[in-house]
């Protein structure tokens, strides 16, 4: 098989969820002897022209000249590129941009998408571009010859508001083994005495509201926040800079660090409320942590009774307040990672697409 990857930034993952999945998949891919081509932005850290047997096409990105906007031009290069390379399948990760562009695609390949979340839901964006997201979603939907909902909210949401069917696959994760403290020197803290938020910095991942009832609370514990400061990470950060147990200290793509930051914390804190399987939830419940998920279905599906939900600012408070929970991690823990090694094992997601889009080309 002939595949290519769009929709990233690229690999080796430097930036999130859907880098990683490439990253992960398209690796596996190349070592079952599948001619796998992975498209790059021009400016990625890594310029080599191959990865781990995977070919790596870079395409011009101008989006740290031009913002967002600029990922329309990249994604029209890669699609214009992949016309000239006669693949057997493209697999589409998401829509945001990509989708304007269908009518550019090679027309011999199977076009499959992973739908991605919702969008258009996510607050950030103006009333014009939520506009815009919409219709770029109903575009996917209708140009793709298949789609792939990482989450059941997200295959329930296809079905009902466009009548199209989605396999569902979610996203993986690897169990974390060989917890280490020695990163906690690094943060000054100490094992069970400071709880973590691993997220971008946006409104829809209830940052604020975390925040906010963290604040209000008595708690001695650090809460320490990973994500990259924007604009709205650095005005929550002034908002609450007199509050030393805060701490924003930026984004972090060292997934060793990460675990076991993870591992050794009291509370792990998940505010995603848009979109479907994070992978970020994913790897808190493969690394030992007791999870704070915000109460919503994509959260609720993945973690069912294992993990404690919170509606508001409030909930939050209580929960650092009381300082109840914490004596149930190591059961829900024990449970987490069990779903991890049964249903969202890397090795399960990697074949479960292989030979989903096998069957589909044959």
């Amino acid at each position: 098989m002939r595949i290519a990857i769009l929709g990233s930034r690229g690999i080796p993952n430097n930036h999130g969820g859907f880098e990683q999945f490439a990253e992960y998949f398209s690796v596996y891919l190349a070592s079952n002897n599948h001619d796998v081509y992975v498209y790059n932005s021009h400016d990625h850290a890594y310029q080599d022209k191959e990865f781990k047997n995977v070919n790596i096409v870079h395409c011009y990105d101008p989006e740290s000249k031009l913002g967002a906007s600029g990922q329309f031009i990249y994604d029209l290069n890669c699609i214009l590129d992949s016309r000239k390379r006669n693949f057997d399948v493209i697999l589409q990760l998401g829509y945001t941009s990509n989708s304007i562009w269908y009518w550019l695609l090679p027309k011999k390949p199977v076009i499959i998408t992973n739908m991605d979340g919702m969008e258009w839901k996510r607050s950030k964006y103006s009333p014009k571009v939520r506009k815009f997201l919409k219709y770029a979603e109903k575009l996917a939907v209708k140009s793709s010859d298949y789609l792939i909902a990482d989450s059941i909210g997200i295959q329930d949401y296809i079905f009902k508001k466009y009548n199209r069917t989605s396999e569902f696959i979610a996203y993986g994760a690897t169990v974390f083994k060989n917890p280490s403290t020695q990163v906690l020197s690094k943060y000054d803290v100490e094992a069970n005495k400071y709880c973590v938020l691993i997220a971008r910095l946006e409104p829809e991942n209830n940052i604020a509201t975390i925040v906010e009832g963290y604040h209000k609370s008595d708690t001695t514990h650090s809460l320490i926040i990973f994500g990259t400061l924007n604009d709205f990470g650095n005005k929550l950060q002034k908002k609450y800079c007199t509050d030393k147990r805060i701490r924003f200290v930026g984004a972090n793509y060292n997934q060793e660090e990460l675990n076991n930051l993870r591992y050794y914390s009291r509370y792990y804190f998940h505010g995603h409320s848009v979109g479907g399987t994070n992978p970020s939830l994913l790897e808190a419940m493969a690394s030992n942590t007791l999870i704070i998920a915000n109460n919503n279905i994509f959260n609720k599906s993945i973690l069912g009774e294992n993990a404690y939900y919170f509606d508001n600012a409030e909930d939050i408070f209580n929960v650092m307040n009381k300082d109840s929970l914490f004596a149930q991690k190591g059961a829900h823990a024990i449970k987490n990672s069990k779903k991890i090694e049964d249903i969202y094992n890397w090795s399960i997601i990697n074949l479960a697409y292989e030979e989903y889009i096998l069957k589909k080309i044959r």
